[in-house]
């Protein structure tokens, strides 16, 4: 086995990116703290060639030296959008047809694995603080509740990897590119 060089792995431009079909999510950052978790965000929607990145709140936008430590450069071709608040992109988001999801523990939750996208579907998948989560009152206006199964002692996962678990499995559940 040999790894593939940079040249090898047929990386799309910016440009092409852009242009592109995306799969039809969008990634809601509620008030996530860390410059680290929001540049690897942008990284991990940029793999999965995501329609939008909101960031909410206190959640930090580019330019920043720190959010570019570990985008890689994603800040140029994820399309994104800043909101003051998460219930304002909520709302725009309904405005556009997508289905609200929220990746957090809550009663009546539904565990990841028994959840089905809908091939075609708009999902809008709200990712929360890393304190405390997905906001109460931005709780009240989703449409599911979506709990990544776990079973050991913390039960509680970065929210960079609960984006990147969350984002492959619907990627996975759709199927093809988009």
């Amino acid at each position: 086995m040999k790894k593939l060089k940079l040249e090898e792995l047929n990386r799309a431009t910016v440009a092409e990116f852009k242009a592109m079909d995306k799969f039809p999510v969008a990634v809601v950052l509620d008030n996530v703290r860390s410059m680290s978790n929001i540049g690897s965000i942008f990284r991990t929607c940029d793999a999965f060639a995501v329609e939008q990145l909101c960031l909410c709140g206190i959640t930090a936008c580019p330019p920043h030296r720190e959010i570019e430590k570990t985008a890689l450069g994603a800040t140029q071709s994820v399309n994104w959008k800043y909101f003051e608040n998460t219930l304002q992109a909520v709302d725009a988001l309904k405005q556009e047809g997508y289905t609200i999801v929220a990746i957090e523990q809550a009663q009546n939750s539904t565990m990841l694995n028994n959840f089905t996208p809908l091939k075609g579907a708009k999902y809008a998948l709200i990712f929360g603080n890393e304190v405390n989560g997905v906001d109460d009152e931005v709780m009240k206006t989703v449409d599911v509740c979506i709990e990544i199964p776990q079973f050991g002692t913390k039960h509680s996962f970065n929210v960079t990897v609960s984006a990147g678990i969350v984002l492959w499995e619907f990627c996975r559940s759709v199927g093809d590119r988009p």
